[in-house]
Formats: C-alpha cells, structure tokens, sequence
C-alpha cells in the first residue's frame, strides 16, 4: 500500500478547483489568519494596559522619589500621560509600542527595547539548543514506546517524562552545576562566555554561537558550546516530557485506524506503517506540539537563566520584578507574549496546510 495512492478527499476536491479559485482560498485564510493574530495582539496590548493601571506601583511617584514636591510629582504625572483618560493613555501606550517604544527601564537607564534587544537573542539561542535537544529524543521516546506499548521500552519512556514533569528545574540546574562544575570540572560556569572570551568576540547579532563563529576562534566556538550545555540539557528535559508523550499518544490513535489494519493486512511491516503510513497524518499534531514546547521555553526560562546567570529576557524579567521596574516587566511581557502568539499563529497555518495532504 503506497502512502500516494490514497489521498484525503479534501485534498482531491482543492486540486481539482480552478487556479484561481485555489488562489482566493488561500489569500482568504491568510486575511483570516492575519485578522486573528492582530486580534490576539491587541487583547494582550490591553492586558498589560490593564497591568501597568491596577499595579500598585506609581510611575510618577517611581520616577520623581518619595521626596519630590508636589509640582514636580503632578509635572511628572503629566509627562507621562497619566493625567489624560483611560482611552487616551491606552492609544499612545499602543502607539508607542507599535513604533518600538517601550518606555524608559528604571534600573539600567536604557530604553527598554534596547535592552530587550540585547537579552532575547540569549533566551532564543537557549530555548533553540533546547528544543532541538528535546525535540529529538522526545521524538524518539514517542515512536519507541508507541511502537513497544507496554514492554520495557514504553515503562522507560514513561518514566524519563515523568522525570521531566516532576524536578524542579532550578534544583536539577543546581545539582548539575554542582556535579559538572564543581566537582567533576567537565562543565564551565554559569554565564555564555568565560572573561578571556568576553571581550574577543564582538557581540554583531547577540547570538553567542553566531558570534563566535563570526570572530573565527576555535577556541570562543567550543566554550560557547560548553557553556550552552548544561542549561540547553535542562530545558530539553523539561520539554522532551511532554513531547514524547504526546507523540505516542498520537501515534497510537492513529495505529489503531482503518487504514493501519489494511496495510497490515496487505503485509507491510510496523516499521513501515509508523513511518510511511502514520507519520505524514500525525505531522501537524507533532508540529503543534513542538511548537507549543518551544513556546513554553521561551517564556518559562526563568528559573534556569537566574541558575546559570544567563543574560536572557528571563533573567532581565526577573530583575525587573525585583527592582518594581514597570516599563522593564510590561515590555518584557509584551514581547515574549507577541513571540508566543506570532509562534502559534505561524503554527496554526502551517499545520492548515499539512492537513490538506493528510493520507488515508
């Protein structure tokens, strides 16, 4: 049984429209799915709206001190807007955002964008060496046990995810500082780059990796590596959990459909039939998947960022919470969660047009 013999009857239906037609469709689900994605962008531009007015915190108050007069506190007021209404503040918030301003950082003295720009590049070379890490053996997790249920191989996928569910990430980054670093010496410490190095490589996109090679020493390549290591090994633990049970479950329900039972009656192999077979129906679902893990990582790097003392947006995040840095959280916010729907919306229409060609 050929995987292109049998096609799904949606995908026959669109090849035999006109050219034309097929073109209409397609531009009409782009609009449909640009019109979502600035829908979800402005409700998450009124939510951290809504953050910075119930914060407890006033900017005015954060900018002048507690021991300003009160015409320098209303002057200060006035220069940010905050004595306009509610719909006037909400348009230049939106304004300024749109244009890549977002506001002034009160504990670096930078534009926030600026320092954005600086720390997200970090958290994406991280979340990157992560999934890439996690997205590979949770993949193989999942086919392994998927193909094996119940037998050995399946317990041991099963208990390597629930690994990953259940340890604390910021006690397992610990414990592997303490095991690589400390005491076997195998690791470098935390940070991207040791000092000899900081100042060698010229930081040109702010991407470690990219850096290093740019600067054409062997030796700033290998400790970017090494230092990625350890919190890329943590992060994909964390991820491959999930992925690798969600593949098996997707393969399992597509193993036991009609189409599964022919192929097997016709004499092809498990092998076969999980990889030429159920692979290609069960491709947007693992999309989505490795999507949504890569999602999660870009946001949920936190913990592992403070114990590495890696410079990434989760990092700056979480000086900024600690400090009361208002514009340094909204815009940090604003631009992991843009990342977050801008990764899903490209999801969402990539697997639309998987679906198209799912076989039966």
């Amino acid at each position: 049984m050929q995987a292109a013999d049998i096609r799904a009857s949606s995908g026959t239906e669109d090849s035999r429209q006109p050219a034309g037609w097929r073109g209409f469709s397609y531009v009409w689900r782009l609009a449909r799915w640009f019109w979502s994605f600035a829908l979800t962008l402005l409700g998450l531009s009124i939510v951290t709206f809504a953050m910075t007015r119930l914060s407890p915190i006033d900017p005015a108050l954060q900018m002048v001190g507690d021991h300003a007069s009160k015409s320098t506190y209303e002057a200060a007021r006035i220069a940010l807007g905050l004595d306009q209404p509610l719909p006037v503040q909400f348009f230049r918030y939106l304004q300024a955002a749109v244009s890549g301003n977002l506001g002034l950082s009160i504990s670096t003295g930078q534009p926030v964008a600026s320092d954005i720009a600086r720390t997200f590049p970090a958290t994406i070379e991280l979340a990157t060496a992560a999934i890439i890490i996690g997205g590979v053996i949770g993949l193989a997790l999942g086919i392994a046990a998927a193909m094996r249920p119940g037998t050995w191989v399946d317990a041991a996928a099963r208990l390597v995810s629930l690994f990953g569910y259940s340890v604390p990430i910021f006690w397992l980054g610990l414990l592997m500082l303490l095991l690589f670093y400390a005491r076997l010496h195998w690791a470098p410490g935390p940070g991207r780059l040791d000092v000899v190095f900081q100042y060698t490589v010229k930081p040109v996109t702010g991407f470690a990796v990219i850096d290093a090679w740019l600067s054409g020493k062997a030796g700033a390549m290998r400790d970017v590596f090494a230092h990625l290591a350890l919190p890329a090994i943590v992060l994909a633990l964390y991820a491959l959990a999930g992925i690798s049970r969600l593949t098996r479950a997707a393969i399992l329900t597509e193993l036991g459909q009609e189409y599964v039972t022919t192929a097997r009656a016709k004499g092809a192999g498990l092998g076969r039939i999980v990889f030429v077979h159920v692979m290609p129906n069960v491709a947007g679902t693992l999309l989505t998947v490795l999507a949504l893990a890569y999602a999660s990582l870009l946001e949920g790097a936190v913990l592992t960022e403070t114990v590495f003392a890696w410079p990434g947006i989760g990092r700056y995040l979480t000086t900024a919470m600690f400090a009361g840095d208002m514009p340094a959280i909204l815009g940090a916010t604003l631009v992991v969660g843009s990342s977050f729907v801008l990764l899903n919306a490209l999801t969402d229409l990539a697997v639309s047009n998987i679906g198209k060609d799912r076989v039966r």
